[in-house]
């Protein structure tokens, strides 16, 4: 077996997924591996969108945005819809990051108060 072509547990130990992760990018339609029988091979093309996808989620993106965004780098104009659409998508996700990132520093400010307080309390008792 070549880079060209992996298999589904080579897929899945390369990008640390699991075969079932694999199976269901597929049933979304956001990989489309050669079947030969109950064999999958995937190819440099589905390899280059899984660390796209995997990059998507991490970047909180939802399945149905990133298929969308997959399907655009077909369209024939050397992938200016798919790199305009994505960054449109991509700004809106980093003001929402922006703004949990903001939430989580309160909240972990407040949870570390409160566990001082309890820590002392703890101690008087």
């Amino acid at each position: 077996m070549t880079d060209e072509y992996l298999n589904i547990r080579q897929m899945g130990d390369r990008y640390e997924v699991t075969a079932r992760t694999l199976r269901f990018y597929e049933a979304k339609e956001l990989l489309s591996p050669i079947r030969e029988g109950q064999k999958r091979l995937f190819t440099r093309r589905d390899q280059a969108r899984l660390k796209l996808i995997l990059r998507g989620k991490r970047f909180g993106f939802a399945l149905e945005e990133i298929r969308q965004l997959l399907d655009l780098y077909d369209m024939g104009d050397q992938q200016k819809t798919q790199l305009g659409a994505t960054y449109e998508t991509g700004k809106g996700h980093l003001e929402t990051l922006k703004a949990r990132h903001g939430e989580l520093g309160e909240a972990i400010k407040d949870l570390t108060a409160q566990l001082d307080w309890a820590e002392k309390e703890l101690t008087t008792l």
